[in-house]
């Protein structure tokens, strides 16, 4: 390992470091624009130059140069000052005068550097050059003059996203950063060149002119639109929500998120259940909280009660769901809504068992019935990365573009049982073979269990067998026993005498009255489009803040937002409860826009049938304004619903 000094302190860097790397390592701030940890070495914008002995006598760029034995390295001194003037002076030669207005400003590296580096002053006063906005579609937005052309957003594009759909055109001044043909740039981890780009070139077009980096409330928190359990951070200002930024999570999603992970906070404030709905006469009417307990309470002592968990449900919420059907003398618990039937007396044949970041290690991997690119973004990346590294990679399923070359062996499951030899060779001689089973590939969930000894799955240290869940609540739920032998279809399954009535039938209210002999209620804890994290009042500091588990020993949770803080939107998924006897459903969901829904159950003595109702909103009725349910959005809920019991109807 070289030993070399920077200012002055002897250090020992790994072999391979670069300089800049070096002086980090002994605690030197180094600018830079162009480097990037986990991109490619660029070395075009010249602002990393320090002094290094023996060598030239000029100033050379860290980022490029190898860290050697004996190197003495300054990073202060009067020739590296000067430098980085004369660079910083020449990047703002064309730079507009709008930081003011800029959308990057008060977390712009330009601002930064230029107070920290720069001289303040300019000596040029020839005319400005000029560039086009350019269109990337509607997730980035384009200031082109600001360009200082660092070439971070096509390196991530080739290297991270896989798609090649960013480039350079033109030569020295007239260099511009354009998409292939001014297209819309179609990656699913676009949104990332906005954190890429350090002068507010590329910024976020959603969140354009909405706030102020100051101005915005800062909350850790887990994403929970897949299953990857990506870490970010919530910014809000006051009760809304206004965009959500990935934190750094080497074992996760490194430093990226989906564009899913960072937009679905537009659908935060719009379409939401914000209080109790009862079905009266056919029809749904708002009913307060009380009423809604109220129904649930009053479910005859004995009669099946049944609980569907939605796929974005916390472990709590689950948990606590579960507490009160077992109250009720019931153990009808469901979070597969599709209906799917799979083993689940074993979790690490439902678990990703490799992890996340032990993807890149792989040698071979075999992925059935996934698109990985669209269902879990990250896990995609991590593939690439391996691919990089040697892997191979074989694929059952639709033809599709993963952004990397896949042997594609068809799109029936049945290979599962007669692999080509092609691939038992590529997996007999792997060191670290790997087979992902996606949402399609469930149904052969038993052929592909099949795999494991045959292909050698799991070694000393090593378990390649994984299962890709596409829902962020599914493994919480599997581990909480969310999961009934034959599924939901079982519970909707119709008597012989009504079974032509069912299937004349089409709402799942209707379908619910003819079964209202064996389920008095359904209870679902819904959460398709909305968000797990929910404030609790000051009064109960005890309770946990939200958790998901991507796999077993994995759980994170999210920070609970402070009580009277808690932004629009930032509450539990909405939950329904039907009692058919009295063709009863009641909808609700906990935390609401308003504050005056925030509530759980706990049963006790429920030999008596006491069911003790607690508040959990800091403000209760005035703390923010009344958002009523549309009549579009609720139906387009019902109808959600509807598919649910219908494809278990077909499934059954």
């Amino acid at each position: 390992m070289p030993k070399l000094k920077v200012d002055g302190v002897e250090i020992e860097v790994p072999a391979g470091a670069t300089v800049l790397q070096a002086c980090e390592l002994a605690g030197k701030e180094i600018p830079r624009f162009c480097y990037h940890e986990r991109l490619s070495i660029a070395g075009n914008c010249r602002m990393c130059l320090v002094e290094v002995k023996p060598g030239p006598p000029k100033p050379q760029a860290s980022c490029a140069l190898p860290a050697a034995d004996k190197q003495e390295i300054f990073t202060n001194s009067p020739m590296v000052k000067n430098a980085r003037e004369g660079v910083m002076e020449f990047l703002l030669i064309n730079h507009p005068l709008d930081c003011p207005i800029c959308d990057q400003g008060g977390e712009c590296d330009l601002q930064d550097q230029s107070v920290a580096y720069g001289r303040g002053q300019s000596r040029y006063s020839e005319n400005k050059r000029a560039v086009t906005e350019k269109y990337m579609g509607p997730i980035v937005k384009t200031v082109m003059t600001r360009c200082i052309q660092c070439t971070r957003c096509i390196r991530f594009a080739e290297e991270v996203a896989g798609v090649e759909e960013i480039g350079a055109i033109g030569r020295g001044e007239n260099m511009q950063i354009v998409s292939y043909l001014e297209h819309a740039v179609t990656s699913e981890l676009s949104g990332n060149v906005v954190d890429l780009c350090p002068v507010g070139a590329l910024t976020s077009k959603p969140y354009a002119f909405e706030a102020r980096p100051w101005e915005l409330k800062k909350t850790l928190t887990i994403d929970v639109m897949d299953a990857v359990g990506t870490n970010i951070r919530l910014d809000s200002r006051g009760r809304q929500v206004l965009r959500a930024l990935p934190r750094i999570n080497e074992d996760v999603n490194e430093e990226w998120a989906s564009d899913k992970t960072r937009h679905a906070v537009d659908g935060l404030v719009r379409r939401r259940l914000d209080k109790p709905y009862i079905r009266k006469d056919g029809r749904l009417t708002e009913a307060s909280w009380d009423a809604a307990f109220l129904a649930i309470s009053q479910v005859d002592a004995g009669a099946s009660v049944a609980a569907v968990a939605g796929d974005l449900v916390d472990c709590e919420t689950m948990y606590a769901t579960k507490a009160l059907l077992g109250s009720m003398g019931s153990t009808l618990l469901e979070g597969r809504q599709t209906g799917m039937d799979y083993d689940t007396s074993s979790l690490a044949a439902v678990n990703f068992n490799t992890t996340i970041a032990g993807t890149e290690k792989a040698d071979v991997i075999l992925i059935v019935g996934s698109n990985v690119r669209w269902e879990a973004p990250l896990v995609n990346t991590r593939i690439r990365k391996a691919i990089k590294k040697g892997a191979k990679v074989f694929a059952i399923g639709p033809e599709t573009e993963l952004t990397y070359k896949v042997e594609w062996l068809g799109a029936d499951l049945g290979v599962l049982g007669n692999l080509p030899e092609a691939v038992t060779e590529a997996f007999a001689k792997a060191e670290r073979p790997m087979v992902i089973v996606g949402g399609a590939g469930l149904k052969a969930l038993g052929a592909a269990l099949a795999l494991v000894p045959s292909l050698g799955l799991v070694k000393d240290g090593w378990n390649g067998f994984n299962v890709l869940h596409m829902a962020a609540s599914r493994m919480g739920g599997l581990m909480l026993g969310y999961a009934q032998k034959g599924g939901i279809a079982t519970w909707l399954r119709p008597s012989r005498s009504s079974l032509s009535s069912w299937a004349r039938t089409k709402s799942i209210s209707a379908r619910l009255r003819i079964r209202s002999k064996s389920i008095s209620a359904i209870m679902a804890t819904r959460g398709q489009r909305q968000r797990t994290w929910f404030c609790r009042r000051r009064a109960m500091p005890r309770n946990p803040a939200p958790m998901s588990i991507s796999r077993p020993g994995a759980a994170r949770r999210a920070r609970r937002l402070p009580a009277g803080r808690c932004p629009r939107g930032l509450d539990d998924p909405a939950r329904s409860v039907g009692r058919d006897g009295q063709d009863a459903a009641v909808r609700y969901d906990r935390g609401t826009a308003r504050g005056d829904g925030g509530r759980y159950a706990c049963a006790r003595n429920a030999g008596a049938g006491d069911v003790r109702l607690g508040t959990a909103c800091a403000r209760r009725g005035r703390c923010g304004r009344d958002r009523r349910l549309s009549d579009q959005g609720f139906l387009s809920d019902e109808r959600d619903l509807s598919r649910v019991a219908d494809d278990a109807a077909l499934l059954g």
